[in-house]
């Protein structure tokens, strides 16, 4: 029997890198991680190498089913050199955290976009729709736009054994969120990866377009999108003191260019005060507060200060990779 591996990664794009992916046939595959081979592409096309000395390697991380083509698997990789090395547009190489005890909670926002009005769902070709509002966890043909293709998404995540644990439609048209939770910075970038992947090719079905871009209607009182990075170490998870987490949270305030960095492009047009963020050049924490750029929950409060934290600065485009990396230096340092 013959079986189908979708080798995923990630191009040399910027601000934004974008997903490949490519298919191998395998005979008599086991659906083991171990038994999927190195593969290599041509880098000049993707802007990870020049013409004459175009090859770059794809080694695999991740393998999961995909119950969405037959005997067919997904393959999340890493790019490397032709030399074996991480290629510099590896953010996942950048990630230190060998012994997974950072655990992370990515809540992944996005548009669904017309192609034929280059418009979210729900809006006009020309204009806009009643203002946001009744479109948050809406339900009816009048609030909630490109349910099907949600609802599909997250049936197909499921069934492929990503760590989705909820979707709801957001505050603007069009708008909508899925969360995943993993052990490990590594394993939770590759399963937002994943999830990015999949919904890109659900939506394919539908002639929609998935828009990651924080501020896609631009200067207006829509909402942008994030990822908020929740996350957690074992001293928060288990010391049961409010130092902690202020020693955590006044540390972040030292290194806002560390964070925003790699907190997704363009994301000064979404951090600017409004629309439930700070602003991108300041720092700010809180118990429940929506507004500040980390968030403590009220239910790590109430667990008598055990619990995680909510990053709210990263944008919906930003490389979970790399965010993990950064909170896991910081957070790391805070409690030398």
């Amino acid at each position: 029997m013959k079986s189908k591996l979708e080798y995923i990664w990630l191009d040399g794009y910027k601000p934004s890198q974008s997903l490949r992916s490519k298919t191998m046939v395998r005979k008599d595959f086991s659906g083991k991680l171990e038994d999927c081979p190195m593969w290599n592409f041509d880098g000049s096309s993707t802007e990870q190498a020049e013409g004459d000395d175009s090859d770059c390697l794809l080694k695999p991380v991740a393998i999961i089913p995909d119950p969405d083509r037959k005997s067919s698997y997904l393959v999340m990789t890493e790019v490397l050199n032709a030399d074996g090395t991480p290629h510099a547009s590896n953010g996942r190489a950048t990630i230190d955290d060998d012994n997974d005890d950072f655990w992370f909670g990515f809540e992944q926002e996005f548009f669904l976009i017309n192609t034929d009005t280059d418009r979210p769902l729900g809006f006009p070709a020309n204009g806009f729709p009643p203002p946001q509002g009744p479109y948050y966890c809406s339900v009816g043909g009048k609030n909630a736009y490109g349910r099907e293709i949600i609802e599909e998404h997250l049936d197909i995540c499921l069934e492929a054994g990503l760590n989705v644990e909820g979707i709801n439609a957001e505050v603007a048209a069009g708008q909508w969120e899925y969360q995943i939770f993993a052990k490990g910075a590594k394993r939770a970038g590759d399963e937002i990866w994943l999830g990015r992947y999949l919904m890109e090719r659900c939506a394919e079905k539908y002639g929609v377009s998935v828009e990651l871009h924080p501020k896609p209607l631009g200067d207006t009182d829509w909402n942008g999108s994030g990822m908020h990075a929740n996350f957690s170490n074992s001293a928060m998870r288990d010391s049961g003191s409010e130092d902690v987490f202020t020693k955590i949270c006044e540390e972040f305030a030292k290194h806002i260019d560390r964070h925003i960095s790699v907190y997704g492009a363009d994301n000064d047009q979404r951090l600017t005060g409004a629309h439930e963020t700070q602003s991108i050049d300041q720092f700010s924490y809180g118990v429940s507060d929506r507004g500040a750029s980390i968030r403590i929950p009220v239910t790590t409060v109430e667990d008598g200060w055990k619990g995680r934290l909510e990053d709210r600065r990263p944008a919906s485009n930003a490389d979970p990779y790399k965010v993990a990396a950064a909170i896991i230096k910081t957070t790391t340092q805070a409690l030398k």
